[in-house]
């Protein structure tokens, strides 16, 4: 199932991408209007998540390497950015910037390397879902903080049928479409995957087979 008018290659950014920030923000999260989200980086799950929180009356926050990516995000209609590689304390920085009140919703993709900024961004009573572990699958959990703000923590690994079927009438009600980067074709392989390596990515990669 697709929504309507789609290409092979948008309607393969669904089942992993699409649907993992969907069931982030909308089946875990209940997501509504006024929400304080924020997505970290510039990958696919990301940057859907971005776009439906953007699409369902949210404020958007985002945290990335780039200064370039900093400014695409702010373009897109992103409140505020925190380039972590310049900023440390990033999380204390976008707690900041929500007027000390923190963040309702992180699409939470680094693990243990950044969850304890994710948690700093955070409101008490706040949503957190893991869905990467681009920093390991194992480390410190800062548990007295997860207390202190009363936060909710979910793993999440894509979703279910009904939930997609959810989610693509959605996209055809508000006309989103993936963000993707580049399209390589399948001999390039290599090259595509040295593209991701290299964090160049806004969104999907795609190959043409």
């Amino acid at each position: 199932m697709l929504p309507k008018g789609w290409t092979h290659h948008e309607a393969a950014t669904l089942p992993t991408a699409g649907l993992t920030a969907w069931r982030a923000l909308v089946v875990e999260g209940k997501i509504k209007a006024g929400d304080d989200v924020l997505i970290l980086g510039t990958g696919g799950v990301s940057i859907f998540a971005l776009q439906f929180a953007l699409k369902m009356g949210a404020r958007v926050w985002a945290t990335t390497s780039s200064n370039e990516k900093a400014k695409w995000l702010l373009e897109q209609g992103v409140a505020g950015v925190v380039n972590y590689r310049e900023e440390e304390n990033w999380g204390e920085k976008i707690f900041e910037m929500t007027g000390n009140r923190g963040v309702d919703h992180v699409v939470e993709i680094g693990g243990p390397g950044t969850l304890a900024q994710s948690i700093a961004a955070s409101r008490i009573g706040g949503h957190i879902t893991l869905i990467g572990v681009f920093t390991g699958i194992s480390g410190d959990v800062p548990t007295a903080a997860i207390m202190a703000k009363q936060l909710t923590i979910k793993g999440v690994t894509v979703g279910n049928r009904s939930e997609q079927q959810d989610m693509i009438r959605a996209l055809e009600a508000t006309d989103i479409h993936p963000m993707i980067d580049k399209v390589f074709p399948l001999e390039e392989i290599q090259a595509a995957f040295e593209y991701q390596r290299d964090g160049k990515h806004i969104g999907k990669i795609c190959l043409d087979v």
